[in-house]
């Protein structure tokens, strides 16, 4: 009888209660700031993390899961007798994780032989970001339940990945400055005008998809934007930071625009934070037009 173990990393967003209810194992990031390294989970929270992230003047820098990592892990899940693995990972773009959970899959199968037609390792780039990957491994949990063969699981994940479009605003390019994701004469051109990025997020890339002026412009751009391209009357999900004000205004904005509510919230960790600040806020959907 199959037995499938979802997988994935702290950049998923994943909330700790999911992880827990639908045994969805997510790995931590280590994250280093000036002589401390920290993991993501254990020794902070997101909400302590945005504190420490507030007080700290240097750039933080998040560490990739290693092969030796994922062949522990992969060994782990195997001695407890799963017959499947479906990995999902942050953006291979982004991160070298990806690649890593590829060779430690390889260097398994060499170092235990025996594993070989009895554990199949699927290993998914997830292309993007937080929700993104962290939404359809919450309905794969619901899928093995329901007795989904593990392939027919994966094929699910991969299709949603590649087509799901995340529209993202920064209220601050502080972060993004620092981080060197804006350079810092267009952020600091951007504050003084009072400009906020709305950034596209699919297909490995983040692009400034278009800027609007002021706070009160973000939520009703991103509203058009979506309701221009997602999917009709398919689930879509809200990503925030810290200002959940922010999150349930747009949520109820969209509810109002498209008809139905969001199904599931993500608030960005440590792995996007960094980059983007804790002020942020989007929707996740699947895109009609990726």
């Amino acid at each position: 009888m199959a037995k499938i173990k979802l997988l994935t990393d702290a950049a998923s967003d994943i909330s700790p209660e999911c992880e827990r209810e639908l045994g969805i194992r997510v790995i931590p990031f280590k994250v280093t700031m000036g002589d401390e390294t920290y993991t993501s989970g254990i020794d902070f929270d997101n909400e302590k993390f945005y504190q420490m992230l507030d007080a700290y003047d240097g750039v933080p820098v998040t560490s990739q899961i290693t092969a030796f990592e994922y062949e522990e892990i992969f060994k782990e899940i195997y001695d407890e007798g799963y017959t499947d693995i479906i990995n999902v990972t942050i953006n291979r773009e982004g991160s070298a994780t990806y690649n890593n959970a590829v060779m430690a899959a390889e260097s398994f199968y060499e170092n235990n032989p025996e594993a070989k037609g009895k554990l199949t390792i699927y290993n998914i780039d997830s292309e993007s970001y937080t929700g993104s990957y962290g939404y359809p491994l919450i309905k794969a949990a619901g899928k093995i339940k329901k007795g989904v063969p593990a392939a027919e699981i994966a094929a699910f994940i991969q299709d949603y990945v590649k087509n799901c479009v995340i529209y993202f605003a920064m209220y601050t390019l502080k972060y993004a400055r620092k981080s060197g994701r804006i350079p810092s004469a267009a952020a600091f051109v951007g504050e003084v005008m009072g400009l906020r990025p709305i950034m596209r997020i699919h297909d490995h890339e983040i692009k400034t998809h278009t800027k609007v002026r002021g706070d009160k412009a973000v939520i009703p751009k991103i509203i058009d934007l979506t309701s221009d391209e997602i999917i009709p009357k398919t689930p879509y999900c809200i990503v925030y930071g810290k200002d959940e004000a922010v999150r349930d205004e747009l949520a109820k904005a969209m509810t109002k625009k498209l008809g139905y509510p969001p199904e599931e919230f993500f608030q960005i960790g440590a792995a996007i934070s960094i980059n983007a600040g804790p002020l942020v806020v989007g929707a996740i959907f699947k895109s009609s037009k990726p």
